[in-house]
């Protein structure tokens, strides 16, 4: 593939947002300079931080910047002063469900892998993880996190759980494609013994395989799928399901790498993409240089793969992995000798560059010498 100008959209968001965007940024730029694309970076407001700047957690400029931009890059978005109050009629969540929503984002794709350098990180056993590697399709724009909700003049309050064929079948064949391209097995996750929906998921999808003949389909109720996700992830290559189900499956497999700040994700529809990590904004850690970057900086990877760029993605990949191997990591993968989250960022810059030996440049940014890009 030749040269690409591509405008990407950066929406650091809240918390540690700002600091893994950065760093993800930097690959980036550091992929940009070596194969000689063209990546303009437009930063807009997103979140509690567009809340205290304009009222709105997705103001219109923002939203329009997404619509013109060729990706977007989302930090993360959240803040305790609207989490721990449930009285608060405008909240970050909101911006975050109207992004997905009016640019379409109906496929949210979370690959999770076991890194054999980190699998003493997770709470399960070696034997159950090592070798897990699977991806998870989660439909977006649906379900009860977009149904009518509401109170009653009783007290009582409803959310309404809605899907349509069409809703089902476009992130379906997505999967289906995904599993053909993998090791050919696909897991629909349903609750299809007591919910409406879950029926319709289910008859849609034995429907579809019949397209995929080279896929074999299994069928598992939520909760059994809960457990088997810590009895036995090896069995699962490609998940799907629905909105609020994924939501808690794909969150729950992150043990099985060790930690959510090494999982990215990608939020696609027919014409726009969104790329972000999966952890939340850490308020916590804000500033403390303490985030691990790696997740989204893996999630640019993914950037670069929707750009239709396999060679540049695989040079972060393995920039990445090198950082992995060679213990360059934040503290909650390394508490012995940790490194920074710009330390990180920066190794893992110069591993797409190419232009010093691991070693050299771990000493370097050891010694606290100057980053790049």
């Amino acid at each position: 593939m030749g040269i690409l100008s591509k405008r990407i959209v950066v929406l650091s968001g809240d918390g540690i947002g700002p600091e893994v965007c950065q760093e993800a940024v930097r690959a980036l730029k550091a992929v940009a300079d070596k194969f000689g694309h063209e990546f303009v970076f437009d930063y807009q407001l997103m979140g509690a931080c567009a809340i205290d700047a304009t009222g709105d957690p997705l103001p219109e400029a923002t939203l329009e910047a997404c619509r013109r931009a060729d990706a977007v890059l989302l930090g993360a978005i959240g803040d305790p002063k609207y989490d721990n109050n449930p009285s608060a009629k405008v909240r970050p969540e909101q911006g975050l469900l109207r992004l997905r929503k009016s640019l379409g984002l109906y496929a949210n794709i979370r690959p999770v892998t076991a890194y054999d350098r980190l699998l003493e990180h997770s709470p399960l056993k070696k034997d159950r993880i090592q070798g897990a590697d699977m991806l998870i399709f989660r439909e977006l724009t649906g379900g009860i996190y977009f149904g009518e909700k509401g109170r009653r003049e009783d007290g009582s309050a409803y959310d309404n759980c809605t899907y349509s064929r069409y809703e089902i079948e476009r992130v379906a064949h997505r999967a289906f494609q995904a599993a053909e391209a993998r090791r050919g097995k696909l897991t629909l996750v349903d609750k299809a013994n007591v919910l409406e929906t879950s029926r319709l998921w289910r008859e849609v999808v034995q429907d579809l395989a019949l397209q995929y003949p080279k896929v074999l389909v299994d069928y598992l109720f939520v909760d059994n799928a809960a457990m088997q996700m810590i009895l036995s992830p090896k069995q699962f290559d490609v998940i799907l399901t629905e909105n609020m189900f994924g939501d808690i499956i794909s969150d729950e497999a992150s043990v099985i790498a060790g930690s959510l700040g090494l999982l990215p994700s990608a939020s696609v529809g027919d014409d726009a993409a969104l790329f972000e990590p999966i952890h939340g904004s850490y308020p916590q850690a804000k500033g403390k240089g303490i985030a691990n970057p790696i997740a989204t900086i893996l999630s640019a990877a993914m950037l670069l793969e929707h750009f239709g760029l396999q060679e540049e993605a695989n040079s972060v990949k393995k920039a990445v992995d090198n950082a992995l191997e060679q213990g360059v990591l934040t503290p909650e993968l390394n508490a012995r000798s940790p490194y920074t989250t710009e330390q990180v960022g920066s190794f893992i810059a110069y591993g797409i560059l190419d232009i010093l030996d691991c070693q050299l440049h771990k000493n370097n940014i050891a010694l606290g010498l100057s980053t790049i890009i």
